[in-house]
């Protein structure tokens, strides 16, 4: 039903899908919501150098490859570089030749760093060892230094004396000496600086502030944590504090795809029995904030830019302010260190930037290049695609499934929800090939045309989902040789469908509501392609496409907060509508209570800033640090408590204390009143810090 809901939706929105919102972390009000994006970007690094900030990040196997976003205030971003076009490797597997690939593999956590008048970019690619990218200007050119070596997850320090190390190494924590001039690891300089046993993970990030060297890495043992090492030399020895848990802002971790033990899994191969078990809700897993780096903003404060798993998303990033605290940069604020607010002020940097996504997502191929935002799954046959009169063409190659077609372009689905759609024309098609939209992740999935042998007039439809094996076929005629293809995602309840359309006005639905995953095979989330290929094993036509649109129902959050509604407040966790009792104290009553003390307005007190006032005319405010019922009430709208309202989808919410920096909540098993002492909310949003508002008509 919410599918079909979100369909309807965006079926009611404007044709000119081109230019509908997309997701911006930026609440337009001085404050920002995680996550900074509702795509995937994996193993974040940020750099400032003077006035303006560079995030690089992984990209896997796809091409363009190793992103570099820009942004003047840490919540605005714009991707403005990727490092290189293709993999300059003469490798087979690169290019998806030979039934041989990469996925799950090529460029690795990059490091970036500026120094001497240039940047740098460091990365493994699996099999080739440590690669360096260097531009004097960020947007490149690039120049590419094969570095070799067995050095991964890498960090790279330049140092005062102008000697550079990278760290590196998961548990035992390596550093070794890099020559100057990127021709790979100084001989014999590789050293221990933390042994196994401390707890240290990988993913690391090494700074030298005020003459003390940290090392910010991530553990995913048992679950993932940000710890962070210091010590007055590279050298060692370190002492070690973990700086973040359990910060997963109310998300429980993604199912994972598995595949039975014993059998070995080949990329591509239908058949493999694929299991996506139950979702553990109460699971943190490393849906938690962990690996990343930090950065000290233009008026001294610091930040934290971390990734989660984000559900069938994949990572992405979040943004936290930091606390310095006896020497340790904790994440969160004040009274609540380890902790981050999902929203929270933005840096005090004296820039103005109009809220803005980093992508460009929807394309009508018309231009002379792609936009920044696709890339192509391995490296793409070159002479096999084009931009040609206002529309991409892909010409067909052999290939016996989705994961092995060649000329694959990609790009990221974008949640919470969101439409996409594209036009097919198939008057290319020759007899065996395959062509439509699809869903590259393990188990993939795609809606898509098939060109028979000898038939003419009416195509054969074809949808088909890899995780059940599943071929569901239909019959269509297409008179103006066009089909309209779409797939309705609701990524933050890890589901899908595809849906298609003769007339680009009429759709229905074709196969069933996928169950979505995260996995560590690709190491990637869900992502669109449009993909020719011949089933036959034969050289094929061509398939055209057009009007790429992506419609996010949920992007504009501005009604998000109800100011000038009546509410009542129910607590996800037990159902039940919170009471301003006559007593003084806030508590939860029974569904069918509707009197005046369950009903509750906002008093704006600007950038998101909320006092919360009973309909009788009360104000929440706290007695201090009480046990446990420290929620009061008060005649006095000066003693009444000042909250920052947290977003967090679907009307459910928390307040923060700008006071304390801890949350108003409730227990639901020991029937203590509410307090406003909780840390967060925890994975299922069911521990009583997490509520939802419902308008009182």
């Amino acid at each position: 039903m919410k599918l079909k809901h979100l369909l309807l939706t965006c079926l009611l929105m404007t044709s000119t899908m081109a230019n509908a919102q997309s997701w911006t972390a930026d609440n337009g009000n001085g404050t920002f919501t995680n996550p900074l994006f509702y795509d995937e970007f994996s193993d974040p690094d940020i750099l400032r150098v003077g006035d303006d900030y560079y995030l690089a990040g992984t990209t896997m196997h796809t091409v363009p490859g190793l992103v570099i976003l820009h942004s003047k205030d840490l919540v605005n971003w714009e991707n403005i570089s990727y490092c290189f076009d293709r993999f300059d490797f003469t490798d087979d597997r690169f290019a998806l030749k030979n039934h041989e690939e990469i996925y799950g593999q090529g460029v690795w956590a990059p490091c970036i760093r500026y120094a001497n008048g240039q940047f740098y970019v460091y990365t493994n690619v699996n099999g080739k060892g440590l690669q360096c990218f260097t531009a004097k200007d960020v947007r490149g050119p690039w120049e590419h230094h094969n570095m070799k070596g067995n050095i991964y997850d890498l960090s790279v320090l330049f140092d005062d004396d102008g000697k550079i190390y990278a760290i590196h190494g998961y548990g035992e924590v390596k550093c070794t000496e890099l020559e100057p001039d990127m021709s790979g690891p100084k001989e014999g300089t590789t050293r221990t600086i933390i042994e196994e046993g401390n707890g240290v993970g990988e993913g690391h990030h090494m700074y030298k502030i005020n003459g003390m060297y940290y090392l910010v890495s991530t553990d995913y043992k048992p679950n993932g944590r940000t710890l962070c090492s210091r010590s007055k030399s590279i050298w060692g020895p370190y002492e070690t504090c973990v700086i973040t848990a359990d910060e997963t802002f109310g998300y429980h971790a993604a199912s994972l795809t598995q595949v039975p033990r014993g059998e070995k899994y080949r990329i591509g191969h239908d058949g493999t029995k694929f299991g996506i078990p139950p979702i553990d809700k109460d699971a943190t897993a490393c849906t938690n904030i962990h690996q990343g780096g930090i950065v000290e903003a233009q008026d001294g404060s610091w930040w934290a830019l971390l990734m989660m798993d984000f559900h069938s998303i994949g990572r992405t990033v979040t943004l936290a302010p930091i606390t310095w605290k006896d020497g340790w940069p904790m994440l969160g604020l004040e009274g609540n260190l380890g902790r981050a607010p999902r929203t929270w002020l933005k840096p005090n940097i004296a820039v103005e930037e109009t809220p803005h996504a980093p992508y460009v997502r929807s394309e009508n191929f018309d231009g002379k290049k792609l936009g920044r935002v696709w890339q192509w799954n391995h490296n793409p046959e070159e002479k096999n695609w084009a931009l040609k009169g206002g529309k991409l063409r892909i010409t067909s190659m052999p290939a016996e499934q989705l994961m092995w077609a060649r000329t694959t372009l990609t790009q990221r689905v974008i949640g919470p929800e969101s439409v996409t759609t594209v036009e097919l024309l198939v008057k290319g098609l020759k007899a065996g090939d395959v062509a439509g939209l699809g869903n590259i992740n393990v188990p993939c999935s795609w809606i898509g045309v098939v060109k028979e042998s000898g038939k003419k007039g009416d195509y054969l439809l074809r949808c088909f989902e890899q995780a059940t094996n599943d071929t569901i076929d239909t019959r269509v005629a297409l008179p103006k040789q066009k089909i309209w293809l779409r797939m309705v995602g609701d990524y933050d309840h890890d589901q899908a469908q595809y849906f298609y359309s003769v007339d680009g006005v009429n759709f229905k639905p074709m196969g069933r509501n996928m169950p979505l995953s995260y996995q560590l095979i690709s190491f990637q989330g869900s992502r669109h392609a449009l993909f020719a290929f011949n089933k036959d094993g034969k050289k094929g036509g061509y398939a055209e496409f057009d009007n790429f649109t992506v419609v996010e129902p949920k992007a504009d959050r501005s009604k998000n907060i109800p100011y000038g509604k009546t509410f009542r407040i129910i607590n996800l966790a037990t159902d039940k509508p919170a009471e301003a009792t006559s007593h003084g104290v806030l508590y939860d009553t029974d569904r069918r209570n509707n009197s005046v003390l369950t009903h509750f307005r906002l008093v704006d007190k600007g950038q998101g800033k909320v006092i919360l006032q009973c309909a009788d005319g009360r104000y929440l405010m706290s007695s201090g640090y009480g046990l446990p019922g420290d929620v009061r009430m008060t005649k006095d709208e000066n003693q009444a408590e000042v909250f920052l309202w947290q977003d967090y989808l679907n009307q459910e919410f928390m307040l923060m204390s700008m006071r304390t920096h801890r949350y108003v909540g409730k227990s639901p098993t020991t029937g203590s009143p509410y307090s406003m002492d909780y840390p967060g909310a925890d994975p299922a949003r069911r521990n009583g810090a997490v509520l939802k508002w419902e308008e009182v008509k």
